[in-house]
């Protein structure tokens, strides 16, 4: 630590505290990210290989803590339990979040594995840590590639058992979730789309398809190819806000941008 400025060590200090790296792990994070703290835990995070090995003591200690009494997996009890002593709602999307670390098959339910192995990549084995991380997780749906693995992970997840589609309601309250996050302006008169036309499950292709339209194509539509392969669903989206009059000549109506 001699050869690391004032500033540096402050970090190096600091970062060490948050993650419970040793300090040549913390240094080598830090470094590789030029002394920047977003950069660095997502690298230390990221990369198996460098994190602290967290206690597996701890770790049984906290899957028996929320764990249902009748069943060997924390079901939606327990995961209540958790969020409340994680101060986080759980209607909160970083829960999706931390469903997706911990490789979560179902929605409400971390079998023991899942929550242990999660736990175990993201360096934790206690609550305080877990509190710790919980902001880290938020900030990942700020990377476009995360949230994009995020974004293709929930279908799965949050469908019934046995189901190939999603269903309508359930795709809806996802959709508007995530959306939230990435603030497309269109996303209610999709969800309004598909209840007045369509009110039925919702296609893994439909789902993903959805999140590219949101990203390449402009809210106005000036950039909207009719000829691309859209599926049907998205090109029948589109008539119908030019029918509703949300969309005229390339332009969104003012009132759109008030929703």
């Amino acid at each position: 630590m001699n050869k690391l400025g004032r500033g540096q060590r402050d970090k190096l200090q600091q970062f060490m505290s948050i993650t419970g790296a040793s300090e040549k792990v913390a240094i080598q994070a830090l470094k590789s990210s030029d002394w920047q703290f977003e950069g660095a835990f997502d690298i230390f995070y990221s990369h198996p290989h460098i994190k602290s090995v967290a206690d597996t003591r701890h770790l049984e200690d906290l899957y028996n803590r929320y764990k249902d009494p009748y069943a060997d997996m924390i079901l939606a009890d327990g995961i209540t339990n958790l969020c409340n002593d994680l101060q986080v709602d759980p209607q909160d999307i970083v829960t999706l979040v931390i469903s997706w670390h911990m490789k979560a098959a179902t929605m409400c339910e971390f079998s023991k594995q899942e929550f242990i192995g999660g736990l175990q990549s993201l360096g934790i084995d206690s609550l305080e840590k877990f509190r710790e991380r919980i902001s880290f997780m938020r900030s990942e749906l700020k990377d476009e590639q995360k949230f994009r693995e995020i974004y293709n992970y929930a279908f799965g997840w949050a469908k019934e058992k046995g189901q190939k589609s999603l269903a309508l309601d359930t795709a809806i309250g996802m959709w508007q979730l995530l959306f939230a996050e990435k603030q497309w302006p269109l996303v209610d008169h999709w969800c309004q789309f598909l209840q007045a036309r369509h009110n039925k499950a919702i296609s893994r292709d439909t789902w993903a398809q959805l999140l590219e339209f949101a990203r390449t194509v402009d809210p106005a539509l000036s950039n909207y190819d009719p000829d691309g392969a859209w599926p049907y669903l998205i090109d029948e989206f589109v008539d119908y806000l030019t029918e509703n009059g949300v969309i005229q000549k390339g332009k969104m109506s003012d009132w759109t941008y008030n929703l």
